[in-house]
């Protein structure tokens, strides 16, 4: 389970994207991927050559690179996210079609796209395939994906038909259900939309698409059900203070996943917030905080680190300090 929130930054037009990675333990750690990396899908084994550079979580898996977030040279972000009883996975692979597992989509639409219209304009050319025919088994694994870039657009990509479904995502939060559309309309019990909302012609980087006015409506649920996380974290995102930067825009995100982030509790869950991340989509800047972390770390996909052609794993202390005064 995760939560993924859109900001942006109203004075310089600093697009940010963050989420919760909710998971049994914590797999994941920055990576940098260069250019010209060569990798292997678990699905065929076929070979793929990354066209750019990117920065993001992942680990090590098999022949490639396991990535759950991140952002390429372009700015284009993407993150993956479980999708409870969703996918409508491929069983039998088409002629001329991009076959991936379903994990690989993430690692593969940042190495290979520079925006999310790329991303639009080529989806009908990937299947996200079971493992009926698959050279290693991996289950049926459930995901779907948010993705954004420098222009504003917000994205949720959902293998719930063939070929993939897009959905524009102006309100900028994603959970874990299938149905996005009925996760937005069970969101007006809690807040009254924009006309321009209602009629889906919001413009691009409208930071809110709620009329503000939260009079007669009930109050957000308090679990950690994908659905109340959805409603929890739409509901601080339309109310919250616009930042102004991309740092008040990393706050804001890190201040509305407080409220979702979920802690562990081993008696009673088996996933716990095993880390946060964020993106800049223009600074090219990655924030990643373990659970046990108090602080964030911050890594910038700089033009001397694209110039690199080593793959790079960075390791962040999954512990608490503190600052003695």
């Amino acid at each position: 389970m995760c939560t993924s929130v859109f900001q942006i930054g109203q004075t310089d037009g600093a697009h940010v994207i963050a989420r919760t990675m909710d998971w049994p333990r914590l797999g994941a750690r920055p990576v940098f991927c260069p250019r010209n990396f060569e990798w292997s899908s678990v699905y065929d084994a076929q070979k793929y050559v990354t066209k750019y550079a990117l920065i993001g979580s992942g680990g090590a898996h098999d022949q490639e690179i396991d990535v759950s977030d991140g952002v390429n040279e372009f700015g284009l972000a993407v993150q993956k996210l479980t999708f409870t009883n969703g996918s409508d996975l491929v069983e039998e692979p088409g002629i001329n079609k991009v076959h991936l597992a379903p994990f690989e989509l993430s690692f593969y639409l940042l190495s290979n796209f520079r925006s999310v219209q790329e991303i639009v304009d080529h989806i009908e050319d990937i299947e996200l395939m079971a493992d009926k025919t698959s050279l290693k088994k991996y289950g049926h694994s459930e995901l779907h994906f948010a993705a954004c870039d420098r222009t504003g657009r917000s994205i949720v990509i959902e293998p719930v038909t063939s070929p993939i479904e897009i959905i524009e995502n102006p309100l900028g939060i994603l959970t874990n259900s299938n149905h996005f559309d009925r996760q937005i309309d069970r969101l007006a019990k809690y807040l009254d939309f924009t006309p321009a909302f209602k009629t889906h012609t919001v413009p691009l980087n409208t930071p809110r698409v709620t009329t503000g006015n939260v009079s007669g409506k009930a109050i957000p649920p308090g679990s950690y059900s994908p659905g109340s996380r959805f409603i929890r974290a739409a509901y601080l995102k339309e109310r919250i203070d616009l930042p102004k930067t991309e740092v008040e825009a990393v706050d804001n995100c890190w201040h509305i996943l407080d409220a979702v982030n979920v802690p562990k509790s081993q008696a009673h869950q088996p996933t716990y917030s095993v880390y946060r991340a964020a993106v800049c989509c223009e600074s090219l800047n990655y924030y990643y905080q373990p659970y046990h972390a108090k602080s964030i770390v911050r890594i910038q996909l700089t033009d001397q680190l694209i110039r690199n052609n080593q793959l790079r794993f960075f390791d962040v202390p999954d512990e608490t300090r503190f600052v003695d005064l």
